[in-house]
């Protein structure tokens, strides 16, 4: 493999990095990105009907619901936010900070997901982040409401938990037998609450770790949902994810991979591999921010890190080696119609073709944890996979930012084209005259690109670094 203005080549084809990409070369893109993303923004303000729900996906260009669980409104609130953040636009600080106060509560006790970080680290922890960092002025009592509402939300998320014999996970909403990959990102609540020093209690009083059960659920997250080409089964290749991994409840031994988003069990479904990707370069941040007095109890330093690690890479050549040359991912790496695309890998993705979808969502979530590895590694030592992942990562922003992906129709609420939801169920929407879905947004896929567009610009400004647990500790 080289690098710099070299096609990656290990396995088939790989991302192409095209010469020396910096931060700064996408100052001017983001100004435009920004001024389109704040349009966005306003129209859904405007037009959508909150009545209906929280957003999850366009039809036809226009914000709609769909009941499964209730994991999008910290996206429509958080993009504001993020807005705000880039822009210094008050307006939309003002929108956001009334918008949590007044939308956000319920999320805070829903004993019934296992989203709060999506929910609300993205609204109840990034106004606590802006005030930290001296962006606005929250009042005392603002401050103390973020921080119950954030200490609130790490002890429901928490104990939502299958305990094993090796530790633990946060379960899904399918049950106690149920872990998805998804939730390796939502462990940024448990980060914050433990932050902040908050004691989450169980049953006669017994004091639970809110660290420990984040580490645990890492740790088991690491061993099935992320294959290590060890021969654990017939597909077992190195990087590859399982959406969903699947226990016995009773004595709590694995029993089998599954997806509920994926194509099979035994493909990777390319957001889930997104956020494993995401989830852990962004713990590896927070596990480095961390004393070591924190984590003698729960494995040491140097076990933990090597565990997040090994995933994160695992995770990170898997998606750079299974994409299109541009970066940007088809929704499952084995969907049953590639092969009808021809050699599909050695070429830039191809949205609007009439077999399989892209899903521009998976690439914006796994850019930003492709960029945070890159960083992560470089401050290591470790240059090489370092700079290869870094470049990757800027790799498929820049597709992101061009006419094929970001949606410029005044009258089109979303602001990333060609995410997919949920594939096996049929519920994307599909134009007339095409077979699959196309030309779409989702809540999470304009959130998280504008999440990457934001970390990209600080790097390029010279702004602090930006993660989601910079909001201070223990109230001060």
């Amino acid at each position: 493999m080289r690098f710099n203005g070299i096609t990656f080549n290990a396995v088939g084809s790989m991302i192409q990095v095209e010469g020396q990409l910096v931060p700064a070369d996408f100052t001017g893109p983001l100004k435009e990105f920004w001024r389109l993303s704040a349009s966005k923004i306003r129209l859904i303000q405007r037009a959508y009907d909150s009545r209906l729900g929280s957003p999850v996906f366009t039809v036809r260009g226009q914000y709609t619901s769909r009941g499964w669980t209730e994991w999008t409104q910290g996206f429509e609130i958080g993009s504001a936010i993020l807005q705000f953040d880039a822009t210094d636009d008050v307006s939309f600080l003002k929108q956001a900070r009334a918008d949590t106060r007044r939308k956000m509560t319920p999320h805070l006790t829903h004993f019934g997901v296992h989203d709060h970080g999506f929910n609300n680290v993205s609204t109840y922890g990034a106004l606590l982040r802006l005030s930290h960092e001296k962006r606005h002025t929250a009042e005392p009592w603002e401050a103390d409401f973020y921080r119950l509402a954030l200490k609130g939300s790490a002890a429901v998320q928490a104990r939502r938990w299958t305990a094993l014999p090796s530790g633990g996970f946060i379960h899904s909403f399918n049950g106690p037998h149920s872990l998805f990959a998804d939730t390796i990102r939502s462990l940024r609540s448990l980060a914050i609450g433990h932050l902040l020093g908050h004691v989450a209690l169980g049953e006669n009083d017994q004091p639970f770790s809110l660290l420990g059960r984040l580490l645990q659920h890492a740790q088991t997250t690491a061993l099935f949902a992320v294959y290590y080409g060890a021969g654990r089964d017939a597909y077992d290749v190195r990087g590859r994810v399982a959406h969903e991994s699947i226990f016995n409840t009773h004595d709590g031994s694995y029993r089998c991979p599954n997806s509920q988003q994926g194509y099979s069990p035994f493909s990777t479904w390319t957001r889930g591999l997104a956020w494993i990707l995401c989830g852990f370069a962004e713990q590896l941040e927070f596990l480095a921010s961390l004393p070591d007095k924190d984590l003698p109890t729960h494995g040491g330093r140097r076990r933990i890190e090597a565990c997040m690690r090994k995933a994160a890479t695992a995770a990170a050549d898997f998606y750079i080696r299974n994409s299109p040359t541009d970066g940007i991912p088809y929704w499952d790496t084995s969907a049953p119609e590639l092969h009808k695309l021809g050699d599909y890998l050695n070429k830039p993705a191809e949205p609007w073709n009439e077999f399989e979808p892209v899903d521009s969502s998976a690439a914006a979530i796994a850019a930003q944890g492709l960029l945070r590895l890159g960083s992560y590694e470089k401050a290591r030592g470790k240059h090489g996979s370092g700079k290869r992942y870094f470049q990757a990562g800027l790799r498929v922003l820049r597709r992101l930012l061009s006419d094929d992906y970001l949606s410029r129709d005044p009258k089109h609420q979303g602001l990333l084209l060609h995410s997919v939801y949920h594939r096996p169920r049929g519920w994307d929407y599909v134009p007339p005259g095409k077979k699959v879905p196309c030309g779409e947004s989702s809540m999470w896929g304009d959130y998280h690109v504008r999440e990457l567009a934001l970390y990209v610009q600080r790097l390029a400004l010279g702004g602090p670094y930006y993660n989601f647990f910079n909001i201070g500790k223990d109230g001060s």
